[in-house]
């Protein structure tokens, strides 16, 4: 789940943070988790926030830290609670459906719940 009611983990970097996951689930070893990690912030051409904490990073990059996180879960079924309370300068959808399609071999299903104001947030495709 990405939720702002489900933070990053303060007092760990945006590597161990992602890595938490594979290290604790999966027993992956630590240099192999840190690599991955470094190989998928690479995706979003963000590795340099490896190191930063979740108070230094934009919202844009904690909702990318946030979405590898939850992606780290094999067979991943991904929830995005409100996303426009995390992402809340963005006008539309646009950013989030970047960020889902960058990583979109990480996870099974994605499901966004939002408050029904916001539908027209949403960039449709194929619209008519």
């Amino acid at each position: 789940m990405i939720s702002l009611d489900i933070p990053l983990i303060s007092n760990l970097d945006v590597l161990n943070n992602i890595a938490l996951i594979k290290l604790y689930r999966d027993n992956l070893p630590k240099r192999q988790a840190e690599q991955l990690v470094l190989k998928l912030l690479n995706r979003y051409k963000l590795e340099d926030i490896a190191y930063k904490r979740s108070a230094d990073l934009t919202d844009e990059h904690r909702f990318c830290v946030m979405l590898l996180r939850a992606a780290m879960i094999n067979e991943a079924t991904i929830v995005i609670d409100r996303p426009f309370i995390i992402l809340h300068n963005s006008q539309d959808s646009s950013f989030m459906k970047y960020a889902l399609n960058t990583i979109d071999d990480l996870y099974n299903q994605c499901h966004i719940l939002d408050y029904i104001w916001n539908k027209d947030r949403y960039i449709k495709d194929n619209a008519s």
